[in-house]
């Protein structure tokens, strides 16, 4: 509805940042195969809504943003950009879910993260409701992927018929995917053998 984008606040425009950053999430291939199998322990699914919330808190909130600061206030970051959002997407993968991603679908999915930040930002929401409506599409189904010998992959959408097309219809926000903060048996972060630390985001 055209009136919905006369004027959102600032928490409205931080509300749909989120859901759009959880929605880029749930439509990628690569982390929903590592969800469904586990690849993360037992917790995937949990961690899948703190890897949102991680990638919200790369951005400066939009509610944040919209507060007079003084001129002794230390300043707010800047957004990051796209290679830097990629560079998270993939180390977060190989850290938490022992995925290592080589079709560049990182790519796509830092595209989709960072185009919801500016229509947002503009107090338009079409692109996340867009978000949703792909999102709602594949509710409901599972990925079934086929190793071949030579490594390269088949992936299919398999329908499960417990969830009820009707769904894809007047869809409500409370409907999205959950963006929750990290869950509390999470590890602390780990060192590895050469002294790398682990990628560890502030939790929400």
């Amino acid at each position: 509805m055209a009136s919905s984008q006369a004027d959102p606040s600032p928490e409205t425009r931080q509300e749909q940042f989120e859901q759009g950053v959880a929605i880029s999430l749930h439509l990628w291939l690569s982390l929903t195969v590592a969800v469904q199998n586990n690849l993360g322990g037992p917790s995937s699914e949990d961690k899948r809504d703190w890897f949102a919330g991680a990638i919200v808190d790369m951005f400066p909130s939009f509610v944040d943003l919209a507060k007079p600061r003084k001129p002794s206030q230390k300043p707010l970051p800047q957004d990051p950009d796209s290679d830097d959002v990629e560079a998270t997407l993939l180390q977060v993968m190989w850290d938490e879910f022992e995925t290592n991603v080589d079709d560049d679908s990182e790519v796509e999915v830092a595209e989709r993260i960072l185009k919801a930040r500016a229509q947002c930002a503009a107090g338009s929401f079409e692109f996340v409701e867009e978000l949703r409506r792909r999102w709602l599409a594949t509710k409901g189904k599972t990925v079934q992927v086929q190793v071949e010998d030579g490594g390269d992959q088949e992936t299919d959408w398999e329908s499960d018929d417990d969830e009820g097309s009707e769904e894809d219809e007047d869809v409500q926000m409370d409907e999205a995917p959950a963006l929750v903060p990290a869950p509390k048996e999470r590890p602390p972060p780990e060192v590895d053998e050469d002294g790398f630390t682990k990628v560890t985001r502030k939790k929400r």
